[in-house]
């Protein structure tokens, strides 16, 4: 009899899971879905129970067939498809493809490594069908929105619009912060701080205190005015210490990543877009060669919403935690799991490392720079999750001056506990806990006299609420229930695919296309793009996921209002115009101020008095921080003719400088040109002097100064 067969869905994995296992079993891959709806058609019949129409996805019956044929003469299949909601389905699809209906043949493990497969393939289990149904209703629903809907778009705004039942929600969050931004009137507010220091000190060392107010109300300073008053009132006040408050704070370590928090870190600490980060992170799970550490997968399963740790993962991060910080730094006790989001998945785990012994220094010379970069971050996190709180010492001492009352505050780390490994970034890049109260003030007592060293009144304006980055977005989007970790990289993808937003230093603006989309549905289609709406849609999937309801009720409850609305506004819409996207840059033809216009290769600049002025020219990017090595003009991101990126000279035809490959800022030691990152070499690249004349090349940039000349940094959008 054959060896048993065990399919699994990327060759990455399949590699892994067949050195784990040896020569016993034979492991092949479905490279993902091989079964799907058709992609020219509904394929939902609408008529009949919204029976879905499947069809082997083109280009896939070739590895269908293979499998067919490995399976055939297999002692027994097992499908070994990812953990979640679409696995299962493939695991389904896949089932009936290679006649497996009925049969324990369903295996799953959140994390890559021997003991995991091999525990797995002991317990094999039916399909569970109540996640297959979770998945076809989610697959039908998107299908539905996104094929009835988008071409009404196409016939009302313009040809090759799309509307999804999560992506249009997270454009709107876009779109209505963009409208609280431009509603927002900014109110000037004053703060007053003086900076006092004990008679024996030296003026440089004075230290902060903040006005609170006159007596115990606290005064707000409006207008200059205000606060002039304030400090004409001051004059020849004695500065005298009045209570003192010392305190202890603990500061409790974050749990272990779920996707969303992953995505959230990856992005504040490294830049890291949503896709990066999964692609790297699903390359970790799979598997790589560790050289004598062999092949294995680094993290456990990373498309989770739950913060759970398994009882044999916490031992291990005790065990090592002991070892390498002592037991003082060994957190106490069981932290309950805190659960991401309001249906969040509590049966699965958290993203961790499978092993913490394989520390990212013992494996960093096998991964490219950003799976390195990830697992340092998975593994910091865990450990520090499982460790001691932070003890801070925090003083807080009022200052009084005449009828005045100051407060000045500082902390300093008494224990670093969890800190000696890992801090979590807030939103701007600061470390979490880090704040303008870190200053270590001087010893005091109740009545000791101060010395004024200066005030310093200041000017604020309230601030609009920020625009959305990619962290955010995702934060927004998990805590309000919308989409699942699964969906929040393509979601983020598809939006700026679609011209719908655009990152703009990092930041999310709506462009007028999204904007105009967004009011249609809006108007249209209020529950599309409504935020509690699709929230609740999401929980009712859940519900399908534990066989708590029935997939077709939820179908037939949203298609009949769905289709009416549809009907209606197919009659009753006129076509709308999406209004011009203006630059400051001049048409050089006739002076008028050119637009921006989004063709077949992306965006283009063109002259809003077509057809009389026909001027066009692309889109250009400032993309060095280096003066071009031919002629010193500044180097811009093109495209060429077939859509592919080059670099060239701002100065083109006067000067010919082109390269395929990407400027970067450091400069050659050699010659002092700029270098390109060139393909090839550890992290997919190694780098060149941009001199065709020079042949310097290395595989590292550290040690490598950056160009002082003037220009944006890589990527900056110059003019429009």
């Amino acid at each position: 009899m054959s060896k048993p067969l065990i399919i699994v869905e990327s060759p990455a994995k399949a590699r892994t899971i067949e050195k784990l296992l040896g020569s016993a079993y034979k492991v092949k891959a479905s490279m993902g879905h091989v079964i799907d709806l058709p992609k020219s058609q509904l394929g939902v019949d609408v008529e009949q129970g919204f029976a879905p129409k499947y069809i082997t996805i083109r280009g896939r019956a070739k590895v269908l067939k293979e499998l067919q044929a490995a399976a055939k003469p297999a002692g027994r299949v097992l499908l070994a498809t990812d953990p979640d909601r679409e696995g299962e389905a493939i695991a389904w699809h896949l089932s009936r493809a290679l006649d497996l209906d009925g049969q324990p043949c369903r295996i799953s493990f959140r994390e890559v490594t021997g003991a995991a497969v091999k525990q797995a393939v002991s317990e094999p289990r039916e399909i569970d069908l109540s996640l297959v149904n979770a998945q076809q209703a989610r697959r039908i629903l998107d299908r539905l929105v996104g094929y009835e809907l988008s071409p009404l778009l196409w016939r009302k705004v313009q040809r090759g619009l799309s509307a999804g039942r999560v992506q249009s929600v997270a454009v709107r969050l876009i779109v209505d912060r963009e409208e609280e931004i431009n509603a927002f009137v900014p109110e000037e507010f004053w703060s007053l701080t003086a900076w006092v220091h004990r008679p024996e000190d030296e003026p440089q060392r004075a230290f902060a205190a903040k006005l609170i107010g006159k007596g115990d109300a606290k005064t707000p300073l409006r207008t200059e005015q205000e606060a002039a008053a304030v400090v004409q009132d001051l004059e020849g006040c004695d500065y005298v210490v009045g209570k003192v408050t010392k305190r202890q704070r603990r500061r409790q370590p974050a749990p272990a990543f779920t996707t969303s928090t992953l995505q959230q870190e990856a992005s504040r600490r490294h830049g890291f877009g949503a896709r990066r980060t999964m692609r790297a992170a699903q390359q970790l799970y799979e598997g790589m060669d560790l050289g004598p550490l062999g092949r294995s997968g680094l993290i456990t399963y990373m498309r989770t919403d739950s913060t759970r740790v398994s009882e044999e993962a916490v031992e291990q991060a005790q065990s090592y935690i002991s070892q390498a910080f002592g037991a003082a730094y060994l957190g106490k006790g069981r932290r309950p799991a805190r659960q991401a989001g309001p249906a969040s998945q509590g049966a699965h785990e958290a993203i961790r490392p499978t092993n913490v012994a394989i520390s990212p220094d013992r494996v960093g010379q096998y991964l490219t720079g950003d799976q390195s970069r990830l697992y340092k971050l998975i593994w910091e996190r865990f450990v520090a999750s499982r460790m001691s709180p932070a003890v801070y010492d925090v003083v807080s001492v009022d200052i009084t001056a005449g009828e005045w009352l100051f407060r000045a505050t500082g902390q300093t780390v008494r224990f670093a506990g969890f800190l000696a490994v890992y801090a979590e970034t807030r939103e701007n890049g600061d470390e979490a806990g880090a704040d303008d109260s870190d200053a270590l003030l001087p010893e005091l007592s109740k009545g000791d006299r101060l010395t004024l060293a200066r005030l310093s009144p200041k000017q604020h304006f309230t601030q609009p609420p920020p625009r959305y980055s990619e962290a955010s977005l995702v934060k927004t989007l998990e805590e309000r229930g919308i989409g699942r970790p699964s969906t929040y990289a393509p979601i983020i993808e598809t939006i700026q695919q679609r011209n719908y937003v655009h990152l703009d230093e990092k930041r999310f603006r709506p462009t007028p296309l999204g904007t105009t989309v967004t009011q249609l549905l809006r108007d249209q289609f209020p529950d599309i793009v409504d935020v509690g709406f699709t929230a609740n849609m999401e929980t009712r999937l859940d519900s399908i996921e534990k066989g708590d309801e029935d997939w077709l009720s939820l179908l037939e409850e949203f298609y009949g209002p769905f289709k009416q609305t549809l009907l209606d506004a197919e009659a009753n819409l006129a076509r709308v115009k999406v209004p011009s996207e203006e630059t400051d840059i001049p048409c050089d033809k006739c002076g008028r101020m050119m637009v921006i216009k989004h063709g077949r290769f992306g965006p283009f600049l063109a002259c809003p008095g077509f057809p009389d002025c026909r001027n066009a020219k692309p889109m250009a990017k400032r993309v060095v921080a280096a003066s071009c090595p031919q002629c010193g003009g500044a180097i811009l991101e093109k495209k060429s003719k077939r859509g592919r990126r080059f670099y060239g000279c701002e100065r083109y035809p006067e000067c010919d400088f082109t390269s395929w490959n990407k400027p970067l800022p450091q400069t050659c030691p050699e010659c002092d040109a700029f270098l390109v990152q060139k393909r090839g070499g550890k992290d997919g690249a190694s780098y060149a002097c941009s001199r065709r004349d020079c042949s310097f090349t290395t595989a590292s940039l550290r040690g490598l100064k950056k160009s002082e000349a003037s220009g944006s940094p890589p990527g900056e959008t110059e003019g429009a």
